[in-house]
């Protein structure tokens, strides 16, 4: 597919679903970005027959420019840049205040679930598309420390000079459309509203059920 529209994130999903075939029954998981990739990972894992579970990772900011990244954190692991400047005792104290939120976040979507174990497992990661791309290639870096058998990555839409990067940093990278012309992630479906909270939890609630 190139500059075509997707309907929804639904049928997204069922595509996604289609191209991941060979992953049904098998040892693997899927890891959804909350919230817009929860409606695809929910596709996925429910034509696949596997247990769907969600991602998180937050960023840590410089103590001098939030936005600038020093490093990332995940509720069981985090990378961190190289900055002698910045005191040890700043990071330890983002690193806790994130991951107390993350985990926050993790008890909203998920309860009192644990999060999965993907050691040995397939993962492949969901979300409703790359922009950057920054944010879920961190993530990858700190799901590989968990040792799983091979990470996949699968999007529906992501811009077409990015392809290559996730190729290389992944197992194995799926999408559906490759953009050359990229107008944001929401400019190739048709229907892109907001996912909300009560939805990311109802679907992630069947999904369990049904695995």
């Amino acid at each position: 597919m190139d500059n075509e529209i997707l309907q929804d994130r639904k049928e997204a999903g069922i595509l996604l679903s289609e191209k991941l075939e060979k992953y049904q029954n098998k040892e693997a998981i899927i890891l959804a970005v909350p919230r817009g990739g929860v409606p695809i990972g929910y596709e996925i894992a429910k034509n696949l027959h596997l247990p769907l579970d969600i991602i998180l990772s937050k960023k840590i900011g410089h103590p001098l420019n939030k936005e600038f990244a020093i490093g990332a954190v995940s509720l069981d692991s985090m990378i961190i840049d190289k900055h002698p400047e910045i005191p040890k005792e700043y990071i330890e104290r983002e690193i806790k205040t994130l991951r107390e939120s993350l985990q926050d976040k993790y008890t909203l979507y998920m309860g009192n679930r644990k999060p999965s174990d993907i050691e040995g497992k397939i993962v492949i990661i969901v979300d409703d598309g790359i922009a950057t791309g920054n944010t879920l290639l961190v993530s990858i870096e700190m799901l590989r420390k968990s040792k799983p058998q091979k990470i996949i990555v699968a999007v529906p839409v992501v811009p077409f000079d990015t392809v290559k990067i996730f190729q290389q940093k992944t197992d194995e990278f799926v999408y559906l459309i490759a953009a050359k012309d990229f107008r944001g992630v929401g400019g190739f479906y048709e229907n892109f509203e907001q996912v909300n909270d009560e939805e990311v939890i109802r679907m992630l609630g069947v999904a369990n059920l049904i695995g």
